[in-house]
């Protein structure tokens, strides 16, 4: 009776956990940039920026997500001072700068301009399949999320 008891208990407390837990913060962007060894800098930095929740938010966001590789390519301290409290403006300004506030998958990129939700814009070139967001490669695409979409970049874009 007991371990049935028991098991019944278990069984409730794992139906309920399952009732209670979002699918949607399971899969958002944020998640899945964090289930990916290759973006622990740039999970890192969106955490510093404090840009989790707005990520994690509704959206739907086109993210163009530097890779650490792309990270790496910075001039050596760059991303140390950038992660400082006291700089977390200047990390939120080039963080946005990757972030359009639209859901756009690979097959819908056309070359031109688009806004980021910093307020600037960054330059799209297609050329023969190849795509380029102001000087980064595009090199993986359609990472789906349930608010939007991660296009993996080979570089750290900057605002001008």
């Amino acid at each position: 009776m007991k371990k049935l008891l028991l098991a019944t208990t278990a069984t409730i407390a794992i139906s309920l956990t399952a009732l209670n837990a979002s699918p949607k913060a399971e899969n958002d962007i944020v998640a899945v940039a964090a289930g990916s060894e290759d973006f622990s800098t740039l999970v890192a930095a969106v955490k510093a920026a404090g840009l989790v929740e707005t990520l994690q938010g509704d959206g739907p966001f086109t993210i163009f997500a530097p890779t650490n590789e792309a990270f790496a390519k910075l001039p050596e301290g760059t991303v140390e001072m950038l992660l400082k409290p006291e700089n977390k403006d200047q990390l939120t300004a080039i963080l946005t700068y990757h972030v359009v506030p639209a859901k756009v998958m690979a097959a819908d990129v056309k070359a031109g301009n688009a806004k980021t939700v910093n307020g600037s814009e960054i330059t799209i070139k297609t050329d023969g399949g190849k795509v380029m967001v102001d000087k980064a490669n595009v090199v993986k695409t359609d990472l789906g999320a349930s608010n939007g979409v991660i296009h993996v970049i080979d570089s750290v874009i900057l605002p001008e």
